[in-house]
């Protein structure tokens, strides 16, 4: 940690922000090294990093075959951390996620088998697929980084992130997730589909002799750990706090924004949760464009992933098929930038 005793909050600043020019060298080498893999996908990189630095999990929504996968695997290769995927299905019990106590004969006595949730990176994908106390578990773990067994309980490994995929196409066999889980998720984030252009390279790169490009560690666990602490010390001033106050707040009350058009269509807003993510991930956002401070293009930089599994429409919006992303765009319009 920095040493900030004696000097004064000009200096402590500036101090911090040679620290995270530092170790922002080190992020940058590990997007480098995860866009050697994975193409056209720059903002799933980007929000796995603001996850990772502000402590956070991603929700990614989009059809099959856009590297969900692979990212998060590529991902744990270049920290050189564990990596588990967990495909959820609606026969899975909550024991197949945490684990259980067997019973050995030989001891007479029950010994603790971890489940795939004890890894650094875990990819649960098609959450929606399973029943939901299997969805209840997984959701817990994320939220309290600890798992009991029996009478023990286990701490998660550090880093911890989830990446956790859902089909946003097939509906049937599917349990979909309460609005109160949904906000457990730091981030959701829509997946598109590649260009032509980046998808003749995802051609490319599947298709040669070599095969995909072989992924170098670039950085360790004890790294990210410390950037997480650096990420938590960055300055938010009060008007920039006001600011992300003000975006979660017209969200409930459009009219008083000045959106009143949309009013109708909002049947709740976003939680207290939702200024909280906000203000973590635009932290994380100025840790990756290396600066010690939060400026208001941070918040406007992460806000649609912040909000978008945040707003609760009606009936009336699904029939006149307006999507939380349009609301979040008139809201970032109206709301005064400080």
């Amino acid at each position: 940690m920095i040493e900030t005793t004696g000097l004064t909050p000009s200096e402590q600043l500036q101090q911090l922000g040679a620290k995270i020019k530092e170790e922002g060298i080190k992020f940058e080498l590990l997007r480098t090294e995860i866009g050697k893999v994975i193409v056209g996908q720059d903002a799933m990189v980007r929000n796995l990093l603001i996850a990772l630095l502000a402590d956070g999990h991603v929700l990614l929504e989009g059809v099959p075959g856009l590297a969900k996968t692979l990212a998060i695997k590529t991902l744990s290769e270049a920290v050189a951390a564990d990596f588990s995927r967990i495909q959820f299905t609606p026969d899975l019990l909550p024991a197949d996620v945490t684990g259980t106590l067997i019973y050995q004969q030989k001891s007479e006595q029950f010994a603790v088998k971890k489940g795939p949730i004890f890894a650094n990176f875990i990819l649960a994908d098609e959450i929606n697929r399973a029943p939901a106390k299997v969805q209840s578990a997984l959701l817990e773990a994320m939220q309290e980084r600890q798992v009991t067994i029996g009478d023990t309980t286990h701490p998660l490994p550090v880093p911890f992130l989830v990446l956790a995929t859902q089909n946003p196409i097939e509906q049937e066999g599917t349990y979909p997730l309460p609005e109160a889980q949904v906000d457990r998720f730091m981030l959701k984030v829509a997946l598109k589909y590649p260009s032509k252009q980046e998808e003749q390279l995802i051609l490319r790169s599947n298709t040669r002799p070599e095969g995909l490009t072989k992924v170098q560690q670039v950085i360790k666990p004890e790294d990210i750990v410390q950037a997480k602490h650096l990420t938590r010390s960055i300055y938010l001033d009060e008007k920039v706090e006001r600011y992300i106050v003000d975006i979660v707040n017209a969200s409930r009350y459009p009219s008083e924004a000045g959106i009143s058009q949309v009013a109708k269509y909002i049947a709740y807003g976003a939680s207290p949760r939702a200024s909280i993510n906000l203000a973590l991930a635009a932290k994380a956002q100025a840790f990756l464009e290396r600066r010690a401070f939060v400026i208001p293009d941070d918040v406007r930089a992460v806000a649609m992933d912040v909000l978008r599994h945040r707003i609760g429409l009606n009936y009336e919006a699904e029939a006149d098929e307006v999507q939380p992303e349009k609301i979040i765009e008139l809201i970032l319009q109206r709301v005064e930038v400080p």
